[in-house]
């Protein structure tokens, strides 16, 4: 069992670890880079993680569940006391941050780097100059990847650790459920 304290500490660094890579998601998109990548990214990672290994730890533990039996019904993959509100609005976020990946994904030429004091681009073997200006947006656009999938396992991280937080309110199974079943 995953202690409560433990638990909330988790939820809060994954609430801030949500903020933390939409913030800098939103500074990218408006043409700044507030933080390096290997800081903002770093800082992503070590708010993130920890809440989603706890959150899917305290979920298989509290619900023991298999598999869902509907693949994409809400109700096999949401826990049954969460609010649908919540799963929505979860969804939602999530979405918004898989499109911040998708958008970057799109933007990308190939792998910039530094090479004998040039800029240059490579992509399948060709290596093409590109103005410092190219190269800084290429950086944008990594640092906006990491950011998205990151932020992305935030908010999945906040979820499952408040599913599990919120988890004291709702009915006890009868026996050990499996996900798509309701309640006894």
């Amino acid at each position: 069992m995953i202690p409560h304290r433990w638990l909330v500490v988790c939820s809060a660094l994954s609430s801030a670890g949500m903020v933390w890579s939409a913030v800098l998601i939103g500074g990218l998109l408006a043409g700044v880079r507030l933080l390096p990548s290997p800081v903002a990214v770093g800082v992503a990672a070590v708010l993130a993680v920890p809440a989603v290994t706890a959150g899917i730890i305290g979920n298989r533990w509290y619900y023991r569940t298999t598999r869902p039996r509907t693949r994409w019904s809400l109700t096999s993959w949401v826990p049954p006391h969460v609010p649908h509100w919540a799963s929505m609005l979860a969804g939602v976020i999530f979405f918004a941050f898989w499109l911040a990946v998708v958008v970057a994904f799109a933007g990308l030429d190939g792998n910039a780097e530094m090479r004998d004091g040039q800029y240059v681009l490579s992509d399948n073997g060709r290596v093409t100059v590109i103005t410092q200006a190219d190269y800084e947006r290429q950086l944008d656009h990594e640092q906006q990847i990491s950011l998205g999938v990151l932020g992305a396992l935030a908010i999945g991280g906040t979820f499952m650790t408040g599913a599990v937080l919120t988890h004291h309110a709702a009915p006890e199974p009868t026996h050990t459920q499996s996900a798509g079943m309701p309640l006894a």
